[in-house]
């Protein structure tokens, strides 16, 4: 499975961060490829190509607040799960609760 993800929070400092590192962890820990561009302080890092999104079979929004470039997701729609950077954080197995039924 090819998971991309994109985290963003209010202040677009630590949980943009921790959510990041806790998708990463969980796709890790199950074999699964995965990609996490954060938008925070800095701006956009690690900035998904389109071929990224076009190839994934999950995409994780992890926002707070709205996703910069958000257009690029649209013909993707119906692959995007949408939470909070802290209930990621929190439970990130959350992210595949639909996705593996």
């Amino acid at each position: 499975m090819k998971v991309v993800a994109v985290t963003s929070c209010a202040t677009g400092i630590a949980h943009t961060y921790m959510a990041a590192e806790a998708i990463q962890k969980i796709c890790k820990q199950k074999g699964y490829k995965c990609k996490v561009e954060k938008q925070g302080a800095l701006g956009i890092e690690d900035k998904l190509r389109d071929r990224d999104i076009k190839e994934a079979d999950l995409i994780v929004f992890a926002n707070d607040v709205g996703i910069t470039k958000a257009e690029r997701f649209t013909p993707y729609k119906d692959k995007i799960f949408q939470t909070k950077p802290h209930a990621v954080i929190k439970d990130p197995s959350i992210i595949f609760s639909e996705a593996e039924e």
